[in-house]
């Protein structure tokens, strides 16, 4: 793999020298700036060997760097090694960005290449002062790994189906009336849509061109009284054709959305989010003059769950929650019998289980099991190399989650399937005292998710650790385990809390070579209390059901309102799944979740 990562290395280098090009960068992303990729768009796990779902790939004649965040320095330390390329961590404070090392390699009258389809509009621009600052200039063009990955992976036609309003809420049509009420606020006529989870909203389309992601590969237009699909159209089923139809939306293929938007008249005002379209697709307008750059109003739209979605949810993490107690109980009858069980294995019987329930479609992601030192890597992905034994001296962190119908979910739990240490269960407990703090708070109307993370780390903090990711991301429905612009973490994005957002609950703790832990519910923004004096209170409601390990609580670090919670959260927990659960597994969750 190193010889075959190394040609292909100075292949594209080959490239650069005959186009007079100094440095080439290569992110994640696809057209449409999606965070998971179809395998067509893998370029950047293709050239460097990385295979994490965030990085970016930069080259020059001589050097080679990736630059990537916490979730993957492990996996990537890993992956990189004997490839030539280094390993950049993001976010700390030793660390310089992308742009900053280019800077310091380059000399005068260098030139950067990029895909103009893989960056946004932002980012560009953002680079042009950057490198122009420095006399370097930016080809947009530079799209040779397509011509140097002859054998990739064509893109994916699933079919492309039509989610019910009995799942979904609301129809097409009213998605379109709400949308064009925000099209005319911005004294507009139309707006473009490229972010593809936003698409199988707005029309109610499901499709599995992204694995883990139940989405379709299309762009979309939505004029005044029109709309337009952009897509391969002989996918689409009778069904959702003729409710598409119905609702007003033109048919298109996919590639032909360069020759409208090449073609738009004069007078046509276009939104567009400058975050969220790719730069090539930006400049097939020719009247710029024309384009309103603004935030996606689908965005904030998708991230408020009605009344059936939220339903729906409630639906999901029931199936999920028995899912999970057949898993865990297989995985300790397994274990005692010194059956032998690896983090492959058991992931594979996790989703064997979950595909058991009413309305299963795909896991939202890859199960993260780690057993042990694996466990420390945020984002672990077992191999056929490093799928180890789960065993019972070390702690098991499984992140799982699924997409059915009526929902998706997203949850982490850590075991111990022998006796923890009493260090173990300190760091347990001070995780899980965070997550406790968190589901508990109530704050007032107009709170941002960046003021409520410190709730889940303070207790770390006071043991001076900490984690590197966030605390929450928003949950899409029936759709992209990670959905903005709701979050929690340090960083503040200005977005406001409101009903009806879902969001993780997610501290965690990671210590190399030893173990991680997370523990993880998916949580909705509800209305509190509210007064004359103080306005409006908002709270979350916890969803996801299955139990903590309570033999790695230290019940002594525990508040008599920490442990009424967990013991309440128990009861719900027991009260849902067992009506479900065979006598067996009924009388195995029972342990689960006596009272501490």
């Amino acid at each position: 793999m190193e010889n075959s990562i190394s040609t292909k290395i100075e292949s594209l280098r080959k490239a650069l020298r005959m186009n007079n090009i100094q440095f080439i960068i290569i992110p994640t992303s696809d057209p449409h700036l999606s965070e998971y990729v179809a395998g067509h768009w893998k370029s950047r796990e293709w050239i460097s060997g990385f295979t994490g779902s965030a990085g970016t790939v930069v080259f020059s004649l001589s050097e080679a760097g990736l630059w990537t965040d916490s979730r993957y320095f492990l996996q990537a330390e890993e992956q990189l090694k004997d490839s030539g390329v280094q390993l950049f961590k993001d976010g700390l404070s030793d660390t310089p960005s992308i742009y900053e090392w280019i800077c310091s390699k380059a000399v005068e009258g260098d030139c950067v290449g990029i895909d103009g389809e893989r960056f946004s509009i932002s980012e560009v621009e953002k680079m042009k002062d950057i490198f122009s600052s420095h006399n370097l200039s930016i080809n947009t063009r530079a799209n040779f790994i397509n011509e140097l990955w002859t054998n990739a992976p064509s893109l994916p036609q699933t079919e492309l189906f039509y989610l019910d309003e009995q799942y979904s809420g609301e129809s097409v049509e009213e998605k379109l009336s709400r949308i064009r009420k925000e099209i005319g606020k911005a004294k507009s006529n139309a707006l473009l849509i490229t972010a593809l989870d936003e698409i199988a909203w707005t029309f109610n389309l499901r499709a599995s061109d992204v694995e883990f992601n139940p989405v379709a590969i299309a762009y979309a237009i939505i004029y005044e009284k029109s709309a337009a699909l952009f897509t391969n159209c002989d996918r689409i089923s009778p069904e959702a054709k003729n409710r598409l139809e119905k609702a007003g939306v033109n048919l298109f293929e996919y590639d032909y959305i360069y020759k409208v938007l090449n073609e738009l008249p004069i007078e046509t005002k276009i939104m567009i989010d400058g975050s969220k379209t790719n730069f090539a697709l930006a400049s097939a307008i020719h009247h710029t003059e024309n384009i309103i750059s603004c935030v996606s109003p689908i965005s904030f739209m998708k991230s408020i769950k009605n009344e059936t979605e939220s339903n729906g949810i409630r639906k999901t993490v029931i199936k999920d929650g028995v899912a999970m107690a057949y898993a865990f109980h297989w995985l300790e009858e397994m274990v005692k019998s010194n059956k032998r069980v690896t983090e492959i294995s058991f992931a594979q019987k996790l989703k064997e289980y979950r595909s058991q329930q009413k309305d299963f479609f795909c896991e939202s992601f890859g199960t993260i099991a780690g057993y042990g030192k694996h466990g420390a890597i945020v984002h672990y992905s077992a191999t056929k190399e490093s799928d180890a034994e789960i065993g019972i001296d070390n702690l098991l962190l499984v992140d799982s989650g699924a997409n059915y119908f009526d929902g998706t979910t997203d949850i982490t739990r850590t075991i111990i399937l022998g006796t923890p240490t009493p260090q173990q269960k300190r760091d347990y407990t001070n995780v899980l005292k965070g997550h406790i703090a968190l589901a508990s708070i109530q704050f007032p109307k107009g709170t941002h998710g960046a003021q409520l993370d410190v709730l889940a780390r303070q207790f770390l903090w006071n043991s001076g650790e900490d984690y590197g990711h966030g605390t929450g991301h928003g949950i899409g429905h029936f759709l992209c385990v990670h959905e903005g612009p709701q979050n929690i973490r340090i960083r503040d994005n200005g977005t406001e809390l409101q009903k009806g957002m879902l969001i993780s609950n997610e501290p965690g703790l990671y210590k190399a070579g030893q173990y991680g832990i997370r523990t993880e519910n998916m949580v909705l923004v509800q209305e509190g209390e509210s007064n004359d004096e103080f306005g409006k209170f908002l709270r979350f409601e916890t969803l996801s059901l299955y139990p903590f390990d309570t033999k790695l609580i230290e019940i002594s670090m525990l508040s008599e309102k920490e442990r009424c919670w967990i013991n309440q959260y128990h009861q719900k927990v027991y009260d849902s799944l067992s009506p479900l659960l065979n006598q067996e597994t009924k009388l195995w969750l029972a342990e689960k979740v006596k009272t501490i």
